[in-house]
């Protein structure tokens, strides 16, 4: 059921906020930030300072829409320090290695490193800081792909009317996965070839102005000075003008970022749509029996010396623990946390039972908090996961999971894993909390262009817009996605959780999603003009997510 909405609290002061921790708390006066639409806003640019750190900032010290991150530590936490909160990452793959993630990683003390024995007896040998579900696939299809390959040999060419009412559902599946692939592939073959096209086109006037100019490295102030006396140096000239504008640099520069499209588009047509692409056959084992789980490996960066697959994962571990004040990169949401991580997400489209046993792994080996930033639109078994969630549920483990990225309504769109759906609104289980990506400024580009949204099926919104956090090789840079507003609230559950342990999975959530912030600002959703709501109506709890009064209100619920 649905986590009913209270009025934010407006309590003069915070006691005894270390609540059972083993040590009395002083006592902190701390007033929740209350009506935002009063506080002044942010109305020049961000510099790359407050860019970097925005997620963490806050609206009344900052006039910038972050979660009041630095405020909850100066003004609340201070030096006091919880217990231990261990968030389960289901990604990618996390560089453990990173200098900003190294001392946060989980060790499973009861396992032995590297002596090829299940020494705590869990089914996963060498499990030392979390498991590898993918063993070393990489590449993936997308879920619907996968269906209409497996389904083409039963079904092609054969008319609707011939199926038998015990295959008709089965038979739909095909046909919408059928138009789904038709679609996505026609769509991705056609920018593989414009932008081929364009940089075939970008090439030859290049050249042709390069020799004129005597250079290659001329700016976009001397090729507008350039005299263009054929009509095929004119259009040379105005090409390369519209180029080099619209990439705000130079030719070089703009050969690159073709190149990278290029690389792009033809990487998801070997791997994405490949109809001929097996790669579960490098995992050895079958996706469709949830039995079958003795596969994987203890690898959770991967098999890629290079690392770059696994940079979704390490950014997402980086916005929740990144380690605070060690003078290094970036600072998490969360301190004293430990990040398990498990390796299920690959480069495509997850399968069900990988995630559905990474939960189980994460609940059995000591996660109070699951974050899971990743979705899919097509799903063959999607109850093994709803068990998952139900099981988690049962074992007090909060689940932060995104939204998406395609900027659809997610009450008339299902999206796969979720507590619920279109067509039943009931949600299976009391511990799941759907995460939309919010923009860095007020106003009507307040949610962010492309994520989801939805009254019933969207709990909160946080940062997801240009967050900078750690990649592999210790590296830094920003990404954007509801990928990244979930981890910045399993940051939040996770200083709960430490602060307040009393406090179960259900009423964190209940915490998060009540102590948000709200404007009455009517947003643009779905990066469409057209389209816009009251941004307290596009999402449960109509509210952005905040540390600073979750805590206020955690004291207040653990009394």
């Amino acid at each position: 059921m649905r986590i009913p909405i209270i009025k934010p609290l407006m309590v003069a002061g915070l006691a005894a906020f270390i609540a059972g921790c083993g040590s009395s708390a002083p006592t902190i006066v701390s007033t929740p930030i209350g009506n935002i639409d009063e506080n002044p806003l942010k109305v020049t640019a961000l510099t790359e300072t407050e860019l970097q750190g925005w997620g963490g900032a806050d609206l009344v010290a900052d006039t910038i829409p972050g979660m009041s991150v630095q405020t909850a530590y100066n003004k609340i936490i201070q030096n006091h320090k919880g217990r231990k909160v261990i968030v389960a990452v289901i990604d990618s793959g996390v560089d453990i290695e990173h200098e900003d993630l190294d001392g946060v990683i989980w060790t499973n003390q009861d396992e032995k490193p590297n002596n090829n024995r299940d020494d705590d007896r869990n089914g996963y040998v060498d499990d030392v800081h979390g498991w590898n579900f993918l063993g070393d696939a990489v590449a993936e299809n997308l879920e619907f792909v996968r269906i209409y390959r497996d389904l083409k040999p039963k079904y092609n060419g054969v008319p609707a009317s011939a199926v038998s009412a015990e295959n008709r559902e089965e038979f739909q599946l095909y046909q919408r996965a059928k138009a789904e692939y038709e679609k996505e592939y026609n769509e991705t073959l056609g920018m593989k070839n414009q932008y081929e096209g364009l940089m075939q086109q970008l090439q030859v006037s290049h050249k042709a102005v390069s020799a004129k100019l005597g250079k290659e490295d001329y700016t976009l102030q001397e090729l507008q000075k350039m005299e263009a006396t054929t009509e095929e140096m004119q259009q040379y000239k105005n090409f390369l003008s519209q180029v080099m504008g619209s990439v705000n640099g130079t030719v070089p520069e703009a050969i690159s970022r073709f190149q990278g499209a290029i690389d792009y588009f033809s990487g998801r047509l070997t791997s994405h749509f490949n109809l001929d692409l097996n790669a579960r056959s490098i995992v050895g084992d079958n996706p469709n029996d949830i039995t079958d789980t003795d596969y994987g490996n203890n690898n959770v960066m991967g098999p890629t010396p290079d690392k770059e697959d696994i940079k979704h994962g390490t950014h997402v571990a980086g916005i929740i623990a990144a380690e605070r004040n060690n003078n290094l990169g970036i600072n998490g949401v969360a301190n004293n946390v430990e990040i398990m991580a498990i390796r299920a997400v690959p480069d495509g489209d997850e399968y069900d039972k990988d995630i559905a046993l990474a939960i189980r792994y994460a609940v059995d080996n000591g996660a109070s908090i699951i974050n899971t930033s990743f979705g899919k639109y097509f799903s063959t078994h999607p109850e093994w996961v709803q068990d998952a969630i139900r099981y988690a549920a049962e074992n007090d483990v909060l689940i932060v999971n995104a939204a998406g990225n395609d900027g659809l309504d997610l009450d008339e769109n299902m999206v796969y894993p979720n507590d619920q759906s279109p067509e039943n609104p009931q949600e299976i289980a009391n511990n799941f909390i759907t995460v939309g990506a919010l923009n860095y400024k007020y106003g009507s580009g307040l949610v962010a262009s492309f994520s989801n949204y939805g009254n019933e099926n969207v709990d909160v919104f946080a940062p997801g817009t240009k967050i900078w956090s750690t990649t592999p090789n210790n590296e830094y840079e920003y990404l954007q996605g509801t990928s990244m507003a979930a981890p910045a609230v399993a940051g939040v559950a996770a200083v709960i959780r430490s602060y307040f342990p009393k406090l179960s999975a259900a009423q964190v959530k209940q915490v998060i999603m009540d102590s948000g912030l709200t404007t009455n600002a009517t947003v643009v959703i779905g990066g469409d003009p057209s389209n816009k709501q009251r941004f307290s109506e596009i999402s449960t709890s109509g509210k952005m997510a905040n540390l600073y009064n979750a805590l206020i209100m955690a004291d207040k619920l653990s009394k």
